[in-house]
């Protein structure tokens, strides 16, 4: 079995006006569903994506305005990374100045990067490649010749680099295509989301909290073949949760051995099973048995805008 590539990535952040203002005011993501963390009502899961919040695209958080701050480090997502079409760093480099974000360009595996952190620590990259459609998505500045088309990939930091590499290689199906100072990199089959760098170096334990990756999750092309990752990971010697129902694709989860939070997410139904395209994101949305708990909901939650910030 091959899956083919990250689906989506949810980390832990702090306010949720602050989240909104950097991934859709200056990373010109759309926010492509507001509902809340079905584990914890109270609070916002927000995501963020293209414009129709394709796999492969979708950034989610759970903003806590009081979260203390947590520590990246092994059993995390080190890095979330992005891809923009060629030629446009230039472009991401004076945006990102524009807004105050400190950048720093580093070179991995002959490619160019940009690396900065969002509002609440956590770690991001930019990085151009040809591969991959354009987005269709237009805010303030960011127009679909230099938008971000979705991930690039993600650094993971494990506990155990090399039972993770073995996963990565010989239960979820990447190639093993290079390694360099400390790096091993695999690629998935997809166009986008499709980069794994494992870093093979030593740091600290990694702590959850504001800043960090809670899970990294991959792609099932639909519920039949969700079955069988199931079946598959479970017989890899993994322990794999019980399906649940995320209303917008079914997921399972496990801790892989390097102490990392897996997910696999099938593709369908998708985020406008509840919404038109054209409306993603304007309503906060409920699943069925929150429905009769609205009011109380919406009174404990943070009123949050999207907007096109000063500076463009």
């Amino acid at each position: 079995m091959r899956t083919a590539g990250i689906h989506h990535i949810s980390a832990i952040v702090g306010h949720p006006q602050e989240n909104v203002d950097f991934y859709a005011g200056i990373l010109g993501l759309r926010m492509i569903k507001k509902t809340i963390n079905f584990d914890d009502p109270g609070t916002y899961h927000l995501y963020f994506g293209d414009e129709a919040g394709t796999p492969g695209t979708i950034m989610t958080f759970f903003p806590w305005p009081k979260a203390i701050s947590g520590r990246i480090g092994t059993g995390q997502v080190g890095v979330t990374t992005f891809v923009v079409p060629a030629g446009s760093l230039p472009f991401w480099k004076k945006r990102l100045e524009t807004f105050e974000v400190a950048v720093k360009e580093e070179v991995r595996f002959n490619e160019n990067t940009l690396s900065f952190e969002d509002p609440h620590g956590l770690r991001l990259e930019i990085v151009a490649r040809e591969g991959g459609e354009n987005s269709t998505w237009s805010f303030g500045n960011v127009t679909p010749n230099v938008a971000i088309k979705g991930f690039g990939g993600a650094t993971l930091l494990s506990a155990k680099p090399n039972e993770t590499a073995h996963l990565l290689e010989h239960v979820l199906g990447l190639t093993r295509i290079g390694e360099e100072n400390g790096i091993i990199r695999f690629q998935s089959e997809a166009a986008i989301g499709n980069i794994i760098d494992i870093q093979t170096d030593e740091t600290v334990r990694g702590l959850a909290g504001a800043g960090t990756v809670h899970h990294i999750a991959w792609r099932a092309q639909d519920n039949a073949e969700h079955e069988k990752w199931r079946e598959h990971v479970t017989n890899s010697g993994y322990h794999v949760t019980p399906v649940k129902d995320r209303n917008y694709f079914n997921a399972i989860y496990f801790k892989e051995h390097g102490n990392i939070l897996f997910e696999i997410a099938t593709d369908p139904p998708g985020f406008s099973i509840d919404e038109q395209v054209e409306k993603l994101g304007e309503k906060l949305m409920l699943p069925e048995w929150y429905e009769e708990q609205r009011e109380k909901i919406e009174e404990a939650l943070i009123p949050i805008t999207v907007k096109e910030l000063e500076n463009e």
